[in-house]
């Protein structure tokens, strides 16, 4: 893999500070108090009590919202709407403001591309509502936009250098699958990523989305490792307000955030089981629960899973639901570990080398003899990551040019021999001490590599480098 992104996505919290609300009303007493409550909540108001005044200060304050009355004593707020829609091109949020009979007007607002519409007489609260959930719809449009933006522009140009067998198999693989994501009205199967940690797995899956029919839309990366483990349902799932402690206001879940998009579930090994049947119930019905609610949400999302983890034998172990294996494991992608790859280590080592070069205006670099077997010879445990930021390092200390063995310190990949000593025999064993063979086993197995002793063992990585630091290994 040649490209590693970080996530674009995350829920949405909206600061009110620098918003400012026009406020086009001629009623003044009501005028002020809706000024009145809008201020205490944080936002900037201005009050026009006529579409002359409206249009000096729309065009002096450029608000973020407009709070609209449809009945002005120099005429209807729909002309002041289509104005600024056609002659100033502008998409400023609008809530309509419109009183009883006047229900044309405010159904023709709507096709002006208006947020919302109230009816007369307005309850402040529900205003006050109003305006937070059309800015929280509108800056998670603009980031999703951003978002969408940015990934197009960063998969042009993402390709899965090499020519070994085994990524010559991930491109037909990705291929195969592409095919099957075009149609725009049906969403794709389930696709699980399948690989160690550092090989590419989040580029692989923007790669499936920007191949797809879905390309335009956007793509969320849940990191599920990262997320807390007391507030996971409520980011992926969403909540209402009042679901639980400190839940002030409703909040969209990730999933949601997905839309008709791609929802990408990094080291989905990681989630709980008591998440992971809710989980399940997405998937096969296609609906969600927001925490704290009962109503039913439909769900459109494509969803792609990786994880660097072995959840099958986590299944078999009972560590891992079965059937949401089953589910996610539909179609499968598994993503080689560099020290697999042969000569294609040097391919991308000159690739990363050369980029960062360029990127920096430094010399164009090479690398000696000895610098290349260092780069075949080691071992990569963390792979095509830690290459990136390796040779990054390397050519930034070294100014370009050429580059030795020395500049790149790999030293020796941990020997069989470097990590084993003498075992208990059966019969002083403890269970500390036989766990210590366990671990100094798997490890001599896998020549080291912490990822892969891990997942022979059926624990997580951060456990067996808790259990090598207790035991000084």
């Amino acid at each position: 893999m040649i490209q590693d992104m970080n996530s674009p996505v995350t829920s949405v919290k909206i600061p009110v500070i620098d918003k400012r609300i026009l406020i086009i009303e001629d009623e003044k007493v009501f005028a002020r108090a809706v000024q009145k409550k809008l201020s205490r909540a944080g936002f900037k108001c201005e009050i026009a009590s006529d579409l002359s005044s409206a249009r000096d200060l729309y065009e002096t304050q450029s608000p973020d919202l407009i709070l609209l009355d449809m009945r002005l004593p120099d005429g209807s707020g729909l002309d002041f709407l289509s104005d600024i829609r056609k002659k100033m091109n502008n998409e400023t949020a609008v809530i309509v403001m419109s009183a009883y009979g006047e229900l044309e007007d405010a159904v023709a607002a709507m096709k002006l591309g208006a947020s919302d519409y109230l009816k007369k007489p307005v309850d402040l609260e529900e205003l006050l509502i109003n305006v937070e959930k059309v800015f929280n719809k509108s800056e998670l449009t603009q980031k999703l936009t951003y978002s969408t933006k940015r990934e197009q522009h960063a998969v042009e140009g993402v390709a899965f250098l090499g020519e070994c067998p085994a990524i010559m198999e991930v491109r037909q693989r990705v291929e195969q699958i592409s095919r099957l994501t075009q149609a725009t009205d049906t969403v794709p199967p389930t696709i699980l990523i399948l690989g160690e940690t550092g090989t590419g797995k989040d580029v692989a899956a923007r790669l499936l989305h920007g191949k797809s029919a879905r390309k335009d839309r956007p793509f969320v990366h849940v990191d599920c490792a990262s997320l807390p483990k007391d507030l996971i349902e409520a980011e992926l799932f969403g909540h209402e307000k009042g679901a639980f402690t400190n839940a002030h206001v409703a909040r969209t879940g990730l999933i949601e955030a997905a839309e008709d998009g791609v929802l990408f579930l990094d080291e989905i090994g990681e989630i709980p089981l008591d998440l992971q049947s809710k989980l399940l119930a997405v998937l096969e019905r296609r609906t969600l629960r927001r925490v704290g609610t009962t109503q039913e949400r439909s769900v459109a999302a494509w969803f792609i899973a990786a994880t660097n983890r072995d959840i099958k034998s986590l299944a078999e172990q009972g560590e891992f639901r079965s059937d949401l294996y089953y589910r996610l494991n539909v179609l499968s992608l598994f993503m080689p570990p560099l020290r697999e790859r042969g000569t294609d280590i040097l391919l991308l080592a000159d690739y990363f080398a050369s980029q960062t070069a360029r990127r920096y205006g430094l010399k164009e670099t090479s690398f000696t003899d000895e610098a290349r077997q260092a780069l075949v010879s080691y071992d990569w445990p963390g792979n095509v990551r830690e290459m990136k930021y390796l040779l990054e390092r390397v050519v930034l200390l070294n100014g370009g040019g050429e580059i030795n063995s020395e500049n790149l310190s790999l030293g020796p990949s941990p020997q069989a021999g470097q990590i084993s000593s003498r075992l208990p025999g059966i019969d002083d064993l403890t269970l500390d001490s036989a766990e210590l063979m366990l671990i100094k086993q798997a490890l001599e197995r896998t020549n080291g590599n912490v990822s892969r002793a891990a997942r022979e063992l059926g624990i997580t990585r951060m456990a067996l480098r808790y259990r090598m630091k207790k035991y000084n290994l």
